[in-house]
């Protein structure tokens, strides 16, 4: 906890610091100075919370009380095994992306931008970070809670000379605040029921006091951060708008804090056995509509960034759904359903993390070699940027479940959980598992079909314009950064057996199971280990026997003179990149089946004659949800807005009157009650 309290003070003083820095006069030396205090601070207080959560004993709780000097709550901040799985994306995250923002933003003009203002809200974003997992009071988290959430307005809205980058800030501030809101509601009526805001108290609830509507309160509030549909809409506006470390910190830190909050609340609401059996169903099926949702509309889209936020919706999606398994193996008394739903949950929002943040680290680093993250106008980008196109095609790889990566290791436990469905009693019970089976499998199929077209659209080929043509590989040097995720993804994957038991450890601290079910989750730990060791292994091989087929490749064209010629184009003489597959025609055959899912708009444009002119086909997705629902909402909340400006006029004796009448009319209120 000491090293914790120090890491937390640490990145404060470093914010206060970059803060006095935004006050200056922006010239060159305080635009160099901030750049090189924030990053510093932010890696120095980041390591040291490193080192807090990935040491000591993780079974152990730890507490510490901070002096406090409001009239409510209390400063408590806790260590359990449960918030050190999330703060290891926190700080971890939080350090690499302070390192890469730094190398990017070297040369930003002091014309341009503060960055003594962008890195004072770096760093509290990631203090809010932390202090959102360690806290152990219901106000101090709600501090906690909004300081994470108005950070990364100022963050997102970085090039606020765009005003589609203003909408998407405002977007993500509407939808952060909607969010809020609902946990303050659900907060003030838990300490309603306890009569105090301290988690241990409010853990200690008898089981009617929490009733069905305070979880739906905290499934809604805390998946408005995590992006769970419908209320996902923040994020494929402010992942494309924000910079791209920003972009990498958020999807692979913040939006974790929704779910972090989902499983925390559990806790509330009594012992385990009590949960009604629909709670976990409702997961379940949510979690199972967000991944679906998601992973099509990330299909559809063209602009690079914006295809990596649905993505992140999907993964959201994924993590959800484990922890919907969990709770339906915990009302069924089955351990190892409960233990593997938990624990698979956490261990893709670990991997997740780091696949994302090296996908966005990378198409950050496109935008800066091509001006440009769309797909039809990149191409090529593999032998111009070699280093750039192999990282992401180990993002993309990750991220895809390919074996032996990180990301079919958390998708493999999620599915073995989701296998021992045949042991729960009642047919509905098993087809609901085995519907949830089958959509996972889809999912992951779709996923794999999404990628193959990003990295091959973008990397592959010929360049689409000139932008992509002229595209010059920044040194090695400045992409360290990258390196760091893309190392964590490929351990992620061969370590998998060494790292799962310390995050199962975490799933059966939530679960609290008696002690006649310990047995059967241990050996669930034990089957998912074994599974984990197996997939290990074999993709460690095939790995292998990969690259020795490429070597023994290179060694026999090296003494064979090797000719490049232009690929056949179907007789056709003059060919040009433009007869290039697009991202429109790659998705093309899966609109035809997932067209009205994935809100396709076509727009066709032909001449059928012999000699044919100019044709066009454009495929766009907008998002019908934002479209259709929360634009007509918010316009509807703006015009009522403007409608009661009425009653502001600037005549302060109407004013007074206002206030009399209302004086009055509580009087009279408290006369007759």
């Amino acid at each position: 906890m000491a090293c914790l309290l120090v890491s937390l003070l640490l990145l404060g003083v470093f914010a206060i610091l970059t803060g006095a820095i935004a006050l200056l006069p922006v010239t060159a030396r305080t635009t160099r100075m901030a750049n090189a205090i924030g990053p510093a601070g932010a890696v120095a207080g980041c390591l040291l919370g490193l080192c807090a959560a990935a040491g000591g004993d993780w079974s152990a709780a730890a507490a510490l009380t901070l002096p406090w000097g409001l009239p409510i709550g209390s400063g408590v901040l806790g260590l359990d095994a449960l918030t050190r799985v999330f703060l290891l994306p926190v700080f971890g995250l939080g350090a690499v992306c302070a390192l890469a923002g730094g190398i990017s933003l070297r040369h930003t003009e002091p014309g341009t931008h503060n960055l003594g203002a962008h890195w004072f809200f770096y760093l509290l974003l990631t203090l809010g970070m932390a202090l959102v997992m360690t806290a152990r009071d219901a106000v101090l988290f709600m501090i906690a809670w909004e300081l994470m959430s108005l950070a990364p307005f100022f963050l997102i809205d970085f090039n606020d000379g765009d005003r589609s980058v203003r909408d998407a800030s405002w977007v993500y501030l509407v939808a952060a605040h909607l969010g809020a809101v609902l946990l303050i509601a659900f907060f003030a009526l838990l300490w309603q029921q306890g009569g105090d805001t301290s988690f241990a108290r409010l853990s200690m609830l008898s089981p009617g006091a929490c009733t069905p509507a305070l979880f739906i309160l905290a499934v809604l509030g805390f998946g408005a951060k995590a992006g769970l549909a419908p209320m996902h809409v923040w994020l494929p506006e402010a992942h494309p708008a924000a910079p791209s470390h920003v972009s990498a910190l958020l999807s692979g830190a913040m939006i974790n804090a929704g779910l972090y909050g989902i499983i925390r609340s559990l806790e509330f609401f009594g012992p385990h056995n009590t949960f009604p059996a629909w709670w976990g169903w409702l997961l379940l099926f949510a979690g199972l509509a967000t991944g679906l949702m998601g992973i099509l509309k990330a299909m559809a889209q063209s602009h690079l960034k914006r295809m990596l936020a649905y993505s992140s919706v999907e993964n959201m999606g994924l993590m959800l759904m484990g922890t919907g398994i969990g709770l339906i193996g915990i009302t069924s008394d089955n351990a190892w359903i409960a233990v593997l739903g938990f624990a698979g949950s956490l261990f893709h929002m670990l991997n997740h993390a780091a696949f994302k943040a090296l996908l966005f680290l990378c198409a950050g680093e496109v935008l800066h070699a091509v001006g440009t993250v769309r797909m039809d106008q990149l191409g090529g980008l593999q032998r111009r940027l070699p280093l750039i196109g192999g990282l992401f095609a180990l993002g993309a790889a990750s991220i895809a479940c390919l074996p032996p990566l990180n990301g079919f290791a958390g998708e493999l436990v999620l599915i073995l959980s989701l296998v021992k469905g045949t042991a729960l009693a009642g047919v509905e019970n098993q087809l609901g598992l085995f519907t949830a089976l089958t959509g996972l499998a889809l999912i992951s199929g779709l996923a794999a079909a999404t990628y193959a077209k990003a990295y091959g659209i973008s990397f592959l080929g010929e360049p689409r314009t000139g932008f992509a043509a002229a595209a010059v590989s920044p040194a090695w040097p400045t992409l360290m950064p990258l390196f760091i995720p893309a190392v964590a993804c490929i351990a992620g994957g061969l370590a998998a057996p060494a790292i799962f038991p310390g995050v199962a450890d975490a799933a059966l601290g939530i679960l609290h199971l008696p002690q006649a079910l310990h047995p059967q989750a241990a050996a669930g730990i034990d089957s998912a280990r074994d599974a984990l060791a197996t997939a290990a292994i074999l993709g460690l091989a095939c790995t292998g026997l990969t690259l020795l087929l490429v070597l023994l490749r290179r060694r026999l064209l090296g003494k064979t003179p090797v000719r490049t010629a232009p690929t056949w184009s179907c007789g056709y003489q003059y060919g040009t990149p433009r007869i290039q597959y697009t991202d429109a025609s790659f998705s093309e055959p899966s609109a035809r089946l997932f067209s009205s899912a994935m809100g396709l708009k076509i727009q066709r444009q032909r001449d059928d004659g012999y000699f044919p002119g100019h044709g066009q086909f454009v495929l766009s997705a907008p998002d019908r949800l934002r479209m259709h629902l929360f634009n007509p909402l918010f316009e509807g909340v703006e015009r009522a807005c403007n409608a009661l400006k009425i009653v502001q006029h600037g005549k302060i004796h109407l004013y007074i009157l206002y206030i009399l009448a209302t004086v009055v009319a509580l009087l009279v209120w408290g006369l007759h009650a």
